[in-house]
């Protein structure tokens, strides 16, 4: 009974199909007959516009249809139901189709919700699947709904088409900003700086400055402008040209040869070349050809590098390129004064090129009122003469006149003759010397020093107030304002192992009655010896040897008149251990040269010393050395400073003193014949290189170092950590240092700690 009513059923869906299907297509035909006729002028315009194809779509079938939904609506009821937009879009013409574009007919399909210009045309069910879609084709559309002729015609000017070809259309390029006839020299640097063959620049960051900046430019040439050298390009070919002035040497900065650079090639290649050449002098002038470690593992100064972005922008945009690039060398008034000296030891040259022949003394006398001119002695060897001594005026002039005198005289001084301004044999023989090389040559590393120092020395909110210490003159100074405040005496490192060590660091406060802790190199490399051969020698000398927790050995000597640190400690923490300090050893402040310390600093006056950096630091207290001298006792105290004054320990053997004369110090620890040494086997860019030194290792020594019979204060091999030796020997920047537990035969020894 359930099949027959099933095949019933389906019996019945396959009648209303059929009906459906013949009523639909019945409408169609009736409309098609009822169509008014075209005229001549439409039916031309149909034929010369293809038809769309017809959709190759299978017949419907029941499931296409509902049993309760009318096949075809009649003509009233298409008009009211439709919105004037859908109207308007079953109007369209098939030529209106035909010539749109896909994407402009994607664009005008209506939104989500509304019904589509097809849907309203013939709709035979209302929930067709998007497989129906092409059944809805607006070929379907009566030609009898088109507008007349002339409305026919608006498609063709419709701005569908220019808007379907815009997404298409590439982006406008940006105009370049490089004049025309240096647009060749622009691409060829486009095309080297993208090139990885380029060995131009050595420095990998400096490659990639250079990169960019001439990428902001368009790669446009720095130095040339239609082949020709510009202003900035003279001013930097100048500055390299005189850098034997500076105290460098001009062929490690080659210039190229802009003059025989004819093509694009050749331009855009020595500009990349004066740009390596102009960063290799700004990196050197700032920093120096050597790194300081190269010289010395006792050497530590802040790094100052430059940014080659920096020297690029500056350079380039200053109003005079020259003034610009030497702004890297230093900017101390020392320094330049050196560079004085240097121009007038040269004479103008490199060296003694030019020999003086023998000859006649040279004498000029002065005019004497209008009745006696002067006297000008004529002689061949005059020329020569002027361009030794950098007298530029009247070079090939052979009278020994007034200039040339001057310049005599200048010389005499300067080498500690008798300034008479004659030339005599004396004179010609100081002049031709090999002295006088040697003169020049420490004047160069006294220069290159010079680079290593900070560009600023002092604490600028302290009127730019430093110290700096001289080893080779065994002086030290206090300095403000760019002036002396105080000087003093000083007693430095022997040469060797206790050499006192090149540095820059800022001293934090001052220790009256301090407590010396002894470094563990004087341990290690001399008490321990000492007590193999006298287990009572420290005891002797007032000296307290401890055992740490870790098993290595701490001696110490307390407070006192007879403390090796005298009654002052100026402390600089840093990682050489040294310091500045008083001394029972007045003594040796008598001897010209004092290097007799184990590499510490022994100071003159201390009670002076430390009332005049009290008072620049503490400008409201008023020490004085009286008021120093009355803390004097058995107890640590602490003067702390609000701001830290930057020291200075410097390796000066050639300086310019308040006279202007030109001051030579001996070369007690050799450091100018080192670094003469790698100036002329120079290994070129490699002296740059930071070198790594290894640092001596002060592990405990075997027990078998500490003979029998040897007494210890206290012993802490067991105990828990107290403070480290850098802690005791600087305070750890505590106020009261951590009880040291296990002494005996003594209390512990309070510190005072003073802070303003």
């Amino acid at each position: 009974m359930r099949d027959c009513s099933n095949s019933r059923r389906g019996f019945d869906r396959v009648l209303i199909a059929v009906a459906a299907t013949f009523l639909t297509v019945s409408a169609t035909s009736a409309l098609a007959q009822d169509a008014p006729r075209a005229s001549a002028a439409e039916l031309a315009i149909d034929a010369a516009i293809p038809r769309p194809e017809p959709a190759n779509v299978p017949p419907p079938t029941a499931g296409d249809f509902k049993v309760e939904t009318t096949a075809a609506l009649p003509d009233a009821v298409k008009a009211t139901d439709a919105k004037p937009a859908d109207v308007k879009a079953a109007d369209t013409k098939p030529s209106d189709v035909k010539t749109t574009e896909p994407s402009t007919a994607k664009a005008a399909e209506p939104k989500p919700g509304e019904p589509k210009p097809a849907d309203v045309a013939t709709t035979p069910a209302t929930d067709s699947k998007p497989a129906d879609a092409p059944k809805t084709d607006i070929a379907v559309t009566p030609p009898a709904a088109a507008p007349a002729p002339a409305t026919a015609a608006a498609p063709a000017v419709t701005p569908a088409p220019a808007t379907a070809a815009a997404p298409a259309a590439e982006p406008v390029k940006a105009a370049s900003t490089v004049p025309a006839e240096d647009q060749p020299v622009a691409d060829k640097l486009r095309e080297l700086l993208a090139s990885k063959s380029l060995r131009t620049f050595d420095r990998k960051v400096e490659r990639i400055a250079v990169e960019k900046f001439y990428s902001t430019r368009d790669y446009a040439p720095v130095f040339t402008q239609a082949g020709k050298l510009t202003q900035t390009g003279k001013g930097v070919v100048a500055r390299l040209n005189d850098a034997a002035s500076d105290g460098l040497n001009p062929a490690d900065y080659p210039v190229p040869d802009f003059t025989a650079a004819t093509s694009p090639d050749a331009l855009a290649d020595a500009d990349l070349k004066l740009v390596a050449s102009m960063l290799d002098y700004a990196r050197q002038a700032q920093s120096g050809r050597m790194h300081w470690s190269q010289v010395s593992a006792d050497i530590l100064y802040p790094e100052h590098p430059i940014d080659a972005t920096e020297v690029l922008a500056n350079v380039t945009t200053a109003k005079d390129a020259s003034v610009a690039l030497d702004s890297y060398n230093p900017p101390h008034k020392l320094y330049k004064e050196l560079k004085k000296k240097l121009a007038e030891l040269r004479g103008q040259g490199e060296g003694p090129t030019v020999q003086i022949a023998d000859g006649p003394a040279l004498k000029y006398v002065p005019a004497r009122g209008k009745k006696q001119a002067a006297v000008e002695m004529d002689d061949p060897r005059v020329p020569d003469l002027r361009g030794k001594l950098g007298v530029t005026e009247n070079p090939e002039s052979t009278k020994y006149d007034a200039a040339v005198a001057a310049a005599v005289e200048k010389f005499q001084n300067s080498v500690e003759l008798k300034p008479t301004g004659v030339l005599d044999d004396r004179t010609v023989k100081a002049i031709n010397s090999p002295k006088r090389d040697k003169q020049i040559d420490t004047v160069l590393v006294n220069m290159e020093r010079w680079r290593w120092l900070p560009r600023q020395l002092g604490a600028g909110n302290m009127g730019n107030a430093y110290v700096i210490l001289n080893i080779p003159d065994y002086t030290l100074k206090v300095m403000q304002n760019g002036a002396q405040v105080w000087t003093t005496r000083v007693v430095t490192g022997k040469p060797g192992q206790h050499a006192t060590p090149l540095l820059t660091e800022t001293m934090k406060y001052i220790t009256v009655n301090p407590t010396w802790n002894v470094p563990p190199s004087i341990i290690y490399n001399e008490y321990l010896p000492a007590l193999q051969q006298d287990p009572t020698v420290l005891q002797r000398m007032g000296l307290k040897l401890e055992r740490n927790h870790d098993g290595s050995i701490h001696i110490s000597q307390p407070p006192g008149e007879a403390n090796a640190l005298g009654r002052i400690r100026f402390n600089f923490p840093n990682k050489f251990l040294v310091y500045q300090h008083d001394t029972p050893d007045k003594y040796l402040f008598a001897k010209d040269e004092r290097a007799f310390s184990h590499g510490c600093m022994r100071v003159q006056n201390p009670d002076q010393y430390a009332s005049v950096l009290l008072n620049i630091t503490l400008p409201n207290d008023h020490y004085t050395p009286e008021k120093i001298r009355s803390m004097y006792g058995s107890s640590e105290i602490d003067l702390k400073f609000p701001t830290p004054v930057p020291v200075n320990i410097t390796y000066q053997t050639a300086f310019v003193d308040d006279a202007g004369k030109l001051q030579l110090r001996k070369d007690v620890y050799g450091r100018d014949a080192t670094m003469l040494s790698l100036l002329k086997n120079s290994r070129g860019k490699d002296l740059e290189m930071v070198v790594a030194h290894a640092q001596p290792s002060y592990s405990r020594p075997p027990s078998s170092s500490l003979p029998a019979g040897v007494n210890f204060a206290s012993d802490n091999s067991g105990s828990s950590s107290g403070p480290s030796f850098f802690e005791r020997l600087f305070g750890g920047g505590s106020a009261q240092p951590a009880p040291q537990p296990g002494r005996r035969g003594q209390a512990q020894q309070p510190r005072r700690v003073i802070t303003r």
